[in-house]
């Protein structure tokens, strides 16, 4: 399955806490879209968060995002990994 990186910019500070309590909504509604989040990165001073996800398309994952906690992705980008 394909794998994207989603960028969330919030245009304020934002916690760690605050983002993985809706990290952890994602991984309670990923599995009915055969998504799956894998890892999240914070930079909280300038409120954007980067998400890791394995998903069928990028919509899947940003449906994911819609129906856990409402703060859809602004970009995601098709990724390829590395070592």
């Amino acid at each position: 399955m394909p794998l994207y990186m989603d960028v969330h910019t919030l245009g304020s500070a934002v916690s760690m806490d605050d983002v993985a309590m809706a990290h952890a909504a994602d991984l309670q509604t990923q599995a009915a879209h055969d998504v799956q989040y894998l890892r999240y990165w914070v930079d909280e001073g300038a409120g954007r968060i980067f998400c890791l996800v394995d998903a069928p398309d990028a919509e899947a994952a940003n449906r994911v995002h819609r129906e856990a906690h409402g703060l859809v992705a602004d970009e995601i980008f098709p990724v390829k990994e590395g070592a």
